[in-house]
């Protein structure tokens, strides 16, 4: 990015500029103008980041000056907000500490600051575990004062707009991460226009040809959506006139990262994805008791006008989401025989949904249903933390289950409500009352039916559940729960039984390097887990405890202590012995990671990468590389969902890669459907094999009333080879489908 020059009288107005921005609009909210403090904090950070220059070459004071900015008028908070986001960066960059802010600015201030100073330079540090323990600060801190996560949020907002003068390696791995955690957490918080910009951005720089192409659609398509609009909210607002209603009606344009995702999950190209934009209508009314009977008025109005889709209307105003989003939304038949989305609101639900009642949260008189309900989450979280897990992936994954974006509500035997991400089971609901009524639960009711503790949940069922003192928690619960909080409550419980085996597997390994005279260290420790494929000496133990893995003295001879990769030698699972002997791998040269590494092949067809298991991308995809520990790229797409993880948990170990010319083949599995008939398959398969020349590895075809799905994985040299084999494919009659699943 080409940095622009000015001169310092330039500079120095420039920064005053945005600094009058910030004030004129934190005068013009309705906080407690206290703008003394305000313009105090400015100074003495602009004194200490004086010289100081941000990657594009501004003065590094813009950056907090646009933080500042974000956090008072796009989210809404006030002047401790805006002096805390003004000085969030004094202590980490700077020599001053958080004693000279607390000396200057107050005790809150300087601990909202240093709570920000504990988990700077992004959620993740360089090694696994510092990843986790840095995102269990931030989960922490937020949980004493929500203020400084919202700070946050608005810090990765202002780095996520001007990631353009970062390296590819970088923005890869702070869009990634931002996808991964803040996006969700801003939507838990009830930030939607952040969650929402945070996702195009990440979006536009992992997939910067496809959010292009999108963004173009939308512009080209807008003068057809318009007229559209035009036609279809015209009578809807004749009928609000009618009713003397004070109110603003607009369209609500679908994200280009919705569109996308719906695109990609969907297999729809962007002229069938109908639902591009909605209509929103935000009613002014004083009296709070009103607007529940104003949003059902507005309902039948729109009914009386247009066709209701009887399975699309959603009620949050009984019963607002968890992150306290209140509205009443009905799909409607538009007059392009499309369906239209109309979403209701007062003018408070709007403000909540746009900005999140986390922002007002215990900083106002009184506590209301929304605020009991992020305490509650918030509880929830502090719950997850007391069970310490090693492993950043495993720990991150679990916390993002109760960053849920979709959620049922449920009742008790008494008539209490539970919020539950979509997907709970019974067993989820016996950990979320209790430990104990988990760990011993046997069975469930559902509405008065008996049902397993494996039974998903919907939306109002009552649940009641059965235990019983002789049930013990098994190991598999794991993969039938969907909540953060009974999974660490089952690992707690399981940890408890496991506890005699494990002491008695940290003996044997403990005996078992003494006799060889082996010094246990942590490095020794990490090439075992790593040559077992476990993920933690915990692990370990309770394996060798059990006896799954048995330490073996016969592989001892010619054991040298320099060379400790040698140790996975040592052990055999169960009876049978390992009878590979590790070859002596050649080291090889060192990754640039600030480069785009190139994948080729060289002269003798050998690649110069590895492709993941879990997306197996082609040539033509959108990948990128993750470099391991023997200086190995990994290549995943760019939407796969461990390439997800793998972004926010070992963000420094991403590169940034492009394809070469390849001479390799790759598999592709494509999904086929349509209309059964005789000899259909014959033409499937002969336009593969014969008019395409492409080998056919797996056929697995099946027909039901008279309709036929075939999943089939052909070798390919590239992703244009595979798009033009599904537009031939879809031009066979009776074909209404052919796409790449992976």
């Amino acid at each position: 990015m080409e940095q622009i020059k000015y001169t310092p009288e330039e500079e120095e107005r420039m920064v005053e500029e945005a600094f009058q921005d910030v004030l004129t609009g934190y005068i013009n909210s309705n906080h407690r103008k206290k703008v003394e403090i305000i313009e105090r904090a400015y100074k003495f950070a602009k004194e200490a980041h004086k010289g100081i220059r941000r990657r594009s070459g501004e003065p590094y004071i813009l950056h907090p000056i646009a933080v500042a900015k974000i956090a008072s008028q796009e989210i809404g908070l006030g002047s401790t907000s805006i002096c805390a986001a003004l000085l969030h960066d004094v202590v980490e960059d700077t020599d001053y500490t958080v004693e000279d802010i607390e000396q200057h600015f107050g005790k809150k201030i300087a601990q909202i600051v240093a709570g920000l100073t504990k988990i700077s330079g992004g959620i993740f540090g360089d090694k696994a575990s510092a990843q986790a323990e840095n995102f269990r600060k931030l989960l922490l801190t937020m949980s004493e004062d929500i203020r400084v996560v919202l700070i946050k949020m608005a810090d990765r907002l202002h780095n996520m707009r001007t990631l353009g003068s970062m390296a590819p390696n970088k923005q890869y791995k702070i869009a990634g991460e931002t996808l991964y955690i803040y996006a969700p957490l801003a939507h838990r918080l009830g930030l939607f226009a952040i969650k929402t910009e945070l996702e195009d951005l990440s979006f536009k720089y992992e997939h910067p040809a496809a959010y292009q192409r999108i963004s173009e659609k939308i512009k080209e398509s807008s003068e057809r959506r318009t007229a559209i609009y035009r036609e279809f909210s015209a009578p809807i607002k004749e009928r609000l006139e009618q009713m003397g209603l004070k109110y603003e009606a607009k369209a609500r344009m679908k994200s280009v990262f919705s569109i996308w995702n719906k695109m990609e999950t969907k297999h729809v190209p962007f002229e069938e994805v109908y639902d591009i934009y909605a209509m929103r209508i935000i009613f002014d009314c004083e009296d709070i008791a009103q607007e529940k009977a104003i949003c059902w008025n507005i309902y039948a109005a729109i009914t009386d006008l247009y066709r209701l889709h009887p399975d699309r209307t959603r009620d949050w105003i009984s019963i607002p989401k968890a992150n306290g989003y209140q509205a009443l939304h009905l799909t409607v038949m538009g007059p392009d025989g499309n369906w239209i989305e109309v979403q209701i609101r007062s003018r408070r639900m709007d403000d909540i949904a746009e900005k999140g009642f986390a922002a007002h949260w215990k900083y106002k008189i009184g506590e209301g249903d929304e605020e009991s309900e992020l305490n509650a989450w918030l509880n929830t979280i502090k719950d997850i933390l007391n069970e310490p897990n090693p492993n950043a992936i495993d720990f991150l994954d679990t916390l993002k289950l109760n960053l849920f974006a979709s959620e049922i509500i449920i009742f008790t035997p008494k008539g209490e409500l539970i919020t539950l991400p979509t997907g709970s089971t019974v067993l989820d609901v016996a950990f979320e009352l209790h430990s104990q009524l988990g760990v011993h639960c046997i069975a469930g009711k559902v509405n008065h039916k008996l049902v397993p503790l494996s039974h998903k949940l919907k939306s109002g069922d009552q649940v009641e559940v059965l235990t019983s003192q002789s049930q013990k928690p098994q190991a598999e619960w794991i993969n039938f729960l969907n909540t953060a909080k009974a999974k660490t409550r089952l690992r707690a419980a399981l940890r408890k039984a496991q506890h005699p085996a494990i002491e008695k597997g940290k003996e044997l390994y403990d005996a078992f390097l003494a006799k060889h005279d082996i010094t246990s260290t942590n490095e020794i420790a990490t090439k075992i887990l790593g040559q077992l494929k476990l993920h933690n000496k915990e692990e370990l133990f309770l394996h060798l405890g059990e006896g799954d893995i048995v330490l073996d003295d016969s592989l001892v001879k010619g054991f040298k202590q320099s060379s400790p990769s040698i140790l996975s030698k040592l052990f055999r699972i169960g009876n049978k012995k390992e009878e590979n002997v590790e070859e002596k791998k050649i080291p090889r040269p060192k990754i640039n990671k600030k480069e785009t590494y190139i994948l080729h092949y060289d002269e003798q067809g050998d690649a110069n990468f590895l492709i993941a298991d879990c997306c197996r991308p082609i040539p033509g995809d959108e990948v990128l590389g993750f470099v391991d520990e023997n200086n190995e790229v990994t290549i995943h797409s760019l939407d796969c969902p461990r390439a997800q993880s793998l972004k926010a948990s070992y963000g420094p170990n991403i590169v940034s890669t492009k394809w070469e010319t390849t001479k390799g083949t790759f598999l592709a599995h494509i999904h086929i459907e349509g209309l059964d008939r005789m000899g259909i398959l014959h033409e499937l398969i002969q336009m593969i094999s014969s008019h395409l020349a492409l080998n056919i590895r797996r056929l697995d075809i099946e027909a039901e009333n008279e309709v036929f799905h075939c999943d089939m994985t052909v070798l390919v040299e590239d992703k244009k080879e595979v798009n033009d084999l599904c537009s031939k494919v879809k031009k066979i009659n009776g074909v209404k489908q052919a796409n790449r699943i992976y």
